[in-house]
């Protein structure tokens, strides 16, 4: 271990470039504003010197749940996390998603591995529930989902959600997370809860940070044990905040990492002798991300305001080994005599923008906002093969492209009239167009009809796959907020959508709060929801390798009302619909704070994907999916009902002196059980009818994530020094298959976290720590449910299956 720390030391030296000071802190905003970013003053733009220096009691201002101006997170009628910026910062990882699940009780983002494109874009959950019942906002505007439909066995599975680590830390200023149901105040999606990315504002002031980590640990997989040491991640980021005129402010932010892959695979038992033939772990990556947020007064009531952000992503995945005398059709002997690994090359660039103003009009606060988002994935397959050509074959392969934009504008009016103790009117109004386009790739990689499966590991897109669809929809709301004494708050929300494909959803929420004394509160709320299907769910078709049971398949993916899908049981999609029940308390006196939360969600027409309905199923599907030239077939279908039902809490502690420093204590846990109530049966004309949803389906929604996540954090800081330790608990998942004898299982583990920091000199700061400090693995993958050797461990794990990471970050702010 000591040569390892010698190496992080020697590292250390030779970067030059420090963390960047830790996001600004924002100031309580006045009475009757908008809840959204103001410009930026001179004191908010100062940077930190003191970046050991713990975060201020003003980070609880929040925006997020409410539409009420100087609200804190313990003020709230709901449970609101608020992560500062420089909490996300101070882990051995730089993604913003993987930073929130270690941080936040309710936030899990497991990563995925040999599921093709979701390799690329990992989804988190909130609660359990699906990724895509989590509503993201950046800055308090509707973020786009990704282009990507999780089809493969991922956590996930079905879903198309907003991609996270689509911006970088550096250009936040802190996350909002919302754990209540807030459709009836911000639309589909919000069933679980709500993530409000807010983005850094400066006018002066900047900051550049070079983290730089690697991976030493032992793998010890079913049939075989190993010493890794290496596959490195470095990242480099860097803001700077530039004033103009008396209020303007222009922040400029930039990332860039590059990863190498990682490989936890078994070793493979039908080669001999015995070697390690597949590659499963994080695919290699090279990003850049470009991010500028602005604002600026016209007049005295009035600003403009506004953000464009871009990211480039180049991943590179793998798919099962190709093995002569192992593989069905290997017939490439002079091309690979010992064998491929097809690699599946996404590349994702992604577009965020926003432009807003807001002023006053008549007394009442006025926000009109359109902002455009954009992701397009294109795909290719490199180091392969098409067996139909043989030795002829090409070895890469353009497998086309997935685009989806959205175009949201909205329109938000606010006011705060002296009725009671106060009373907060908010109404608005919004419309979104969304788009959806498939491209096909290059015949030589397409999958030809009982001939050909196509490139192997990722067949091209066909011109039958290619289309192009767009849907608009239409909403109004009304928030009220009544403090109705002094003691008693009363929040009621409503909100109508029409939608230009299935139609229209109204939902309403009723909060309550209720302060005993200064320093015990009683809240609780109730809510209606809803999720509208996306583009991707309804129209997303492709043909690609499935992996059931550790064995791949090649698997139809086809819109519920296509021929293929209504044939098999398919029908119109409608959207998902919920009742959400929360209810809790706040408990604060001195440095200490106690919320405890309950919550019962319902959920019912919920949205998944089909079970693998396979030819071997009867002659009829065999028949059906011949044409095709694929062994199994999948659609979307509505139906299942389920209940999630778990608990929050969140214990913090700040402790100030002046002889051992300051102190800040978290314990945050969450305890959640997901219930699967009633599934679908099939509506297919086939006789005997195939079933649409199955065992491993039902289990990976209740068993998926973990029933039990605790986490404990110390970060202290004294002058030049800063420490910080965390521990986190992962209850049991399971990581189904189709018999029980097929389920894998994590096991329950606790991942230890340490950071010791260092301020050499004014805004200069390095910093050495340790990523899963004891080297804790999943429980391993057992032989007889990984014959080809490739799944060492189950990717459905809360906290990887890596192992210890070692990483220091150094730099400079100004």
């Amino acid at each position: 271990m000591h040569r390892l720390v010698a190496r992080l030391l020697a590292t250390s030296a030779l970067i030059t470039l420090a963390p960047a000071a830790r996001a600004q802190q924002p100031q309580p905003q006045p009475q009757g504003e908008l809840p959204q970013a103001q410009p930026a003053t001179e004191a908010q733009a100062a940077p930190t010197q003191d970046s050991a220096a713990l975060p201020a009691e003003s980070d609880d201002i929040v925006v997020t749940g409410t539409r009420a101006a100087g609200r804190t997170r313990l003020d709230s009628p709901s449970p609101v996390d608020v992560l500062s910026g420089a909490s996300l910062q101070r882990q051995g990882t730089t993604e913003v998603a993987a930073a929130l699940a270690n941080v936040a009780p309710s936030v899990n983002f497991p990563r995925a591995a040999a599921t093709d494109a979701t390799d690329a874009v990992r989804p988190a959950t909130l609660r359990g529930l699906s990724p895509d019942q989590t509503l993201v906002l950046i800055n308090g505007v509707r973020g786009h989902a990704s282009a990507q439909l999780n089809t493969n066995g991922s956590v996930g599975r079905g879903s198309s959600a907003v991609d996270l680590n689509t911006i970088p830390v550096a250009a936040l200023d802190r996350v909002e997370v919302l754990r209540d149901g807030a459709s009836a105040q911000y639309g589909s999606d919000a069933i679980a809860g709500v993530v409000n990315l807010r983005l850094r504002e400066a006018r002066s002031g900047g900051g550049a940070t070079v983290t730089y980590g690697f991976y030493d640990t032992a793998v010890d997989t079913a049939r075989g044990s190993r010493h890794v040491t290496g596959e490195n991640n470095v990242t480099a980021s860097a803001w700077q905040g530039i004033g103009f005129g008396s209020d303007g402010f222009l922040t400029l932010s930039g990332e860039y990492n590059r990863r190498e892959p990682t490989n936890r695979a078994d070793f493979d038992p039908r080669v001999s002798p015995t070697r390690v033939t597949g590659r499963f772990g994080d695919p290699a990556l090279e990003q850049y991300t470009l991010f500028a947020n602005a604002g600026t007064s016209l007049t005295d009531t009035w600003s403009l305001y506004g953000w464009v952000g871009y990211q480039d992503r180049d991943v590179r995945g793998a798919a099962f080994p190709r093995l002569p005398g192992v593989t069905s059709g290997y017939n490439v002997n002079e091309l690979y005599p010992n064998g491929f690994l097809p690699i599946i090359n996404t590349k994702s660039t992604d577009l965020n923008s926003a432009l807003g103003v807001r002023g006053e009009v008549a007394g009442w606060n006025v926000d009109l906002n359109v902002s455009y988002g954009r992701n397009r994935l294109s795909f290719r397959t490199l180091d392969t093969a098409n067996f139909a050509a043989g030795n002829a074959s090409q070895t890469a392969f353009y497998d086309g492209r997935l685009i989806y934009d959205q175009w949201v504008a909205g329109l938000d009016v606010t006011r705060k009239f002296d009725v009671f103790q106060s009373l907060n009117v908010a109404f608005g109004l919004e419309g979104r167009r969304e788009g959806y386009k498939i491209e096909a790739g290059e015949a030589a990689g397409q999958p030809v009809s009982g001939v050909s499966a196509g490139a192997q590991g990722f067949p091209a897109l066909t011109q039958a796959n290619a289309l192009e669809r767009s849907r608009r929809n239409g909403s109004a709301y009304l928030d009220v907020e009544a403090q109705l004494t002094d003691a008693l708050l009363l929040g009621l929300a409503g909100r109508f959508e029409d939608y230009s494909d299935f139609g229209s959803t109204a939902n309403g929420k009723a909060s309550l709060r209720y302060d005993i004394a200064e320093w015990l509160a009683l809240r609780g709320t109730v809510s209606t929801g809803f999720r509208a299907p996306s583009l991707q769910q309804q129209y997303f078709t492709s043909t690609a390798s499935v992996v059931q049971n550790g064995v791949p398949f090649l698997t139809a993916t086809t819109p519920s009302t296509s021929g293929l899908g209504t044939a098999l049981g398919g029908v119109a999609l409608d959207p998902e619909k919920s009742t959400n029940f929360s209810a809790g308390t706040v408990i604060r006196f001195g440095g200490f704070d106690l919320s405890v939360d309950g919550y019962y969600i319902k959920l019912r027409d919920q949205l998944a994907l089909s079970e693998n309905i396979n030819a071997s199923f009867s002659p009829g599907v065999a028949a059906l999916l011949s044409p095709y030239g694929v062994t199994a077939a999948r659609f979307f279908i509505n139906g299942v009902r389920s209940t999630t039902k778990g608990i929050d809490a969140v214990a913090h502690y700040r402790l100030r002196t002046e002889r051992v420093g300051a102190f800040d204590l978290t314990v945050a846990g969450n305890v959640n059980k997901v219930e699967v109530t009633d599934v679908p049966t099939s509506t297919a004309v086939l006789d005997p009818a195939p079933t649409l949803f199955a065992r491993s389906r039902v289990l990976t929604v209740e068993q998926g994530t973990p029933g039990e996540k605790v986490t404990g954090t110390i970060d202290w800081s004294l002058d030049q020094l800063g420490a910080l330790a965390r521990v986190t608990y992962y209850g049991d998942v399971n990581q189904p298959g189709t018999t029980p004898a097929a389920d894998v299982r994590t096991g329950r583990h606790a991942v230890t976290d340490l950071e010791l920091r260092y301020q050499a000199l004014p805004g200069g700061q390095v910093a050495l720590g340790v990523s899963n400090l004891f080297d804790v693995y999943p429980d391993r993958t057992i032989p007889a449910n990984n014959s080809t050797g490739v799944i060492g461990f189950p990717y459905y794990s809360p906290f990887g299956f890596n192992g210890r990471y070692l990483y220091v970050r150094a730099g400079l702010s100004w």
